[in-house]
C-alpha cells in the first residue's frame, strides 16, 4: 500500500480522508520533511513545520485556497503549504538554487497571496486583502497565520488595530509554540471555548440575557454574572487584550489535535461581523524527539542532522558572526560604557553566548527594530556605548529611527550589520543589498566594512571609540581566515589601505569583495596585468586623497561591491572623481543588480553577477 501522501496533489485532495488517514498523514509529512532537510544541501527550516502539520491540514480542509487567502507571517513555516499544493515533487529543491523558495512567494504559487520573509507582515497584508474583497463585493475568507515571536512586532499590533476598528470579517490565527499554558488552565480554557463556538450556548446566552432584563433585578444580575466570567477569563486566558482590539477572542486550543482544529475553525468561520482571532497551542519539533527538545538548533535543518564534513554542516572556522560576538565580549568586559541590543536574533547574531555571560549587558527587545534603534539612541544619551546588532535586511525596519533619533542627535551609536551582500539561501527578502546606500547617504554617520576577521574587530573598536554613529557591514559565513584573537586597535576614521602597488588598474574593493580583488588581480598578472588592489575600509568618509592619486597616476580605476550601485560606494568614488574632473579615469562599479535577486549560494551569485575574481578580472 503506498503513502497517503503520494495521493495529495492539492487541497481538494485532503477532504476526503477521515480522521484516522489524516493523523496517518501528518506521520508522513514529518517523516518527509525531515527526510528533504536532512538530504538537502541548503538545509530549512525543520522545527517550525513540524509544529504546523495539522494546522496546515485543518486549514487547507476548512478553506478553499487559492479563493479564500492564506498569509503567512515570516513564512518559513511553510513547507507543509507548499507540499499540498502541488509542489510537494520539488521539496528537495527547497532553498537551493533556482529551486523552491524557502518562504512563501507569489511567483511560485497562485496559493502563496503574499510574499514574506520578515515578521509582523501577514496581518497588515490580510487587513488590505480583506478590505480589497469588501470593496469588491466579494465574500471569500481571508486568514493570517502569525506565530507567537511575531506578534511582539509593533505592524502586527498595529493591524490588529486597524482590523478592529474597521470591524473587518478577517480570522487571525496565533500559532504560539511558546507552550506556556500550563495543562490544567488549558483543560479549562478548551471547556470554556467549546461553550463559546456552540451555537447552541451563544444563542442561549442571548435569550437568557434578555429574559433575566426583565426580571426584578435582572439587568443588575446580568451585569454582575458577566463581570464575574471576564474576571475568570482575564484571570485564565489572555481575552482581555485581544478583545481590547475589536477582535473576538477563541482559544486557546490543542494545535495538534485536527478534529479540534476543524471543530473551532468551523465555527469562526460563521463569525463574520467582526475580526477573529483564534489561539492555536502547537509544539516546534513535534512529532520528532530531536527536534522537539532543541528547537532553537533544529529551527534550522542544516545545523541538525548534519555530522561535519557532510553538506550543509556547520564550516569548521570561525563566522564573521561569532568572531563579532566574541570581540563585542571582549569590549563589554574591557569597557563598563559598552552594551550590545538585538531585535529577537540572539542566536543569529551570536550574541547568545554573550548575553548568558552578560544578562545585564546585552537586550534583546524582540521584533522591534525600530524600538532596537531608539533604544539604543536612549542609551547613548546616557553616556553609553550601544552596538545594534542587527541583519542588514532588517534594519530597513529601523530606518526611520536610524535618521530621527541617531543621526540627527549625532549619538555614538555602532549598528553592526550581519548577513550584507549576498545571503545565501534565504534569498529575496533577506538579501543585504541597500545598506551602504541608506547609510551613505545620511549626515554624520561612517560607513565601513571590513576585508576579514582582523579587520572587523578593528572596525568595531574605532566604532566604540568614534563619538558619532557609525556602521559597519559584514557577510555571511567564515572570513577569509585572518587572525580573530589579536588585541583590538583603531583604524583612522576614513583611510583606506594599498593592499598591492600596480601600474595598469586600480582594483577597490569594500568588504568582503576586497578578497576577491585579491584573487584578481593574480589572474590579472597572469595576463600580463599589473594591478593596485585597495582596501576601501570606509565607503564614507572615502580617503580622497588615495583615489584622486589612483586616478591621476594610473588612470583606470574599478570599484567592486556587494550593494546596489545608486547610492554606493561606487557612486561615491564616481562623485568624487568627477568634481575633480576626473570622471574618465572611472571604469566602473562592478556591484549587486538593480533586481530581486533570488536565493543562491553566496558563490554562485558572485559569479553570476561578476563581482567574483574571474568576473572582476
Amino acid at each position: 500500500m503506498g503513502r497517503l501522501l503520494d495521493s495529495i496533489d492539492d487541497p481538494a485532495s485532503l477532504r476526503t480522508l477521515s480522521y484516522a488517514e489524516l493523523d496517518a498523514l501528518a506521520a508522513e509529512i514529518r517523516e518527509f520533511l525531515v527526510e528533504t532537510v536532512h538530504c538537502i544541501g541548503g538545509g530549512g527550516h525543520l522545527a517550525s513545520n513540524l509544529g504546523v502539520v495539522e494546522l496546515t491540514l485543518a486549514l487547507h480542509r476548512m478553506f478553499d485556497s487559492p479563493r479564500d487567502k492564506i498569509t503567512w507571517d515570516v513564512s518559513h513555516q511553510t513547507y507543509v503549504h507548499k507540499m499540498l499544493t502541488g509542489r510537494k515533487d520539488r521539496m528537495a529543491t527547497i532553498r537551493q538554487y533556482q529551486g523552491l523558495s524557502g518562504f512563501a512567494d507569489p511567483s511560485e504559487s497562485e496559493h502563496d497571496a503574499f510574499s514574506a520573509g520578515h515578521a509582523g507582515t501577514a496581518i497588515s497584508a490580510a487587513v488590505g486583502m480583506a478590505v480589497a474583497r469588501d470593496l469588491k463585493g466579494e465574500d471569500n475568507h481571508v486568514v493570517a497565520v502569525v506565530g507567537d515571536g511575531a506578534m511582539t512586532a509593533g505592524m502586527a499590533l498595529e493591524a490588529m488595530n486597524h482590523a478592529g476598528h474597521l470591524g473587518l470579517d478577517l480570522i487571525v490565527i496565533l500559532n504560539d509554540n511558546a507552550m506556556s499554558i500550563s495543562p490544567n488552565v488549558g483543560a479549562l480554557s478548551r471547556n470554556l471555548n467549546k461553550l463559546r463556538v456552540d451555537p447552541l450556548y451563544r444563542n442561549a446566552k442571548v435569550e437568557l440575557g434578555n429574559v433575566v432584563e426583565h426580571l426584578p433585578l435582572g439587568r443588575a444580575m446580568w451585569r454582575t454574572a458577566k463581570r464575574l466570567k471576564t474576571s475568570m477569563r482575564d484571570l485564565l486566558v489572555p481575552v482581555r487584550f485581544w478583545e481590547q482590539f475589536g477582535f473576538e477572542y477563541y482559544g486557546p486550543i490543542d494545535g495538534h489535535n485536527i478534529h479540534e482544529l476543524e471543530g473551532t475553525l468551523d465555527a469562526i468561520k460563521k463569525v463574520r461581523q467582526k475580526p477573529v482571532l483564534l489561539h492555536v497551542l502547537t509544539e516546534k519539533g513535534h512529532g520528532i524527539p530531536e527536534a522537539a527538545s532543541d528547537p532553537i538548533r533544529s529551527h534550522s535543518g542544516t545545523y541538525w542532522m548534519k555530522k561535519p564534513g557532510e553538506p550543509g554542516a556547520p564550516v569548521a572556522g570561525p563566522s564573521y558572526s561569532q568572531v563579532f560576538a566574541q570581540a563585542t565580549q571582549e569590549l563589554i568586559e574591557q569597557d563598563e560604557r559598552v552594551v550590545a541590543v538585538t531585535a529577537a536574533m540572539l542566536e543569529g547574531t551570536g550574541l547568545a553566548p554573550v548575553h548568558a555571560r552578560h544578562p545585564g549587558r546585552v537586550f534583546d527587545v524582540a521584533i522591534a527594530e525600530q524600538h532596537a534603534v531608539t533604544f539604543a539612541a536612549g542609551l547613548a544619551t546616557q553616556g553609553l556605548k550601544p552596538i545594534v546588532a542587527i541583519y542588514s535586511t532588517f534594519l530597513q525596519r529601523g530606518f526611520d529611527s536610524v535618521v530621527h533619533d541617531v543621526v540627527v542627535q549625532n549619538l555614538p551609536v555602532v549598528f553592526a550589520m550581519d548577513r550584507a551582500g549576498f545571503v545565501g539561501d534565504d534569498g529575496k527578502t533577506h538579501q543585504g543589498f541597500i545598506d551602504t546606500s541608506f547609510l551613505r547617504c545620511l549626515p554624520n554617520m561612517v560607513v565601513s566594512a571590513p576585508k576579514d576577521e582582523t579587520e572587523l574587530r578593528d572596525l568595531l573598536y574605532t566604532g566604540i571609540m568614534h563619538d558619532g554613529p557609525f556602521s559597519l557591514r559584514f557577510p555571511r559565513g567564515a572570513g577569509p581566515g585572518a587572525p580573530a584573537g589579536l588585541p583590538m586597535k583603531e583604524i583612522p576614521i576614513g583611510k583606506a589601505e594599498v593592499l598591492h602597488e600596480g601600474s595598469d588598474v586600480a582594483l577597490a574593493g569594500f568588504g568582503a569583495s576586497v578578497a576577491e580583488c585579491v584573487k584578481a588581480a593574480a589572474i590579472l598578472a597572469n595576463q600580463g596585468v599589473d594591478a593596485t588592489v585597495v582596501n576601501a575600509r570606509f565607503a564614507k568618509p572615502l580617503d580622497e586623497a588615495l583615489f584622486l592619486d589612483l586616478a591621476r597616476r594610473i588612470g583606470r580605476v574599478v570599484t567592486v561591491e556587494e550593494n546596489v550601485r545608486a547610492g554606493g560606494f561606487g557612486e561615491g568614488v564616481l562623485a568624487l572623481l568627477s568634481d575633480h574632473q576626473l570622471a574618465g579615469s572611472f571604469l566602473g562599479a562592478l556591484t549587486m543588480p538593480d533586481a530581486i535577486v533570488d536565493h543562491g549560494p553566496q558563490t554562485t551569485m558572485r559569479a553570476q553577477h561578476c563581482v567574483d575574481a574571474r568576473g572582476i578580472a
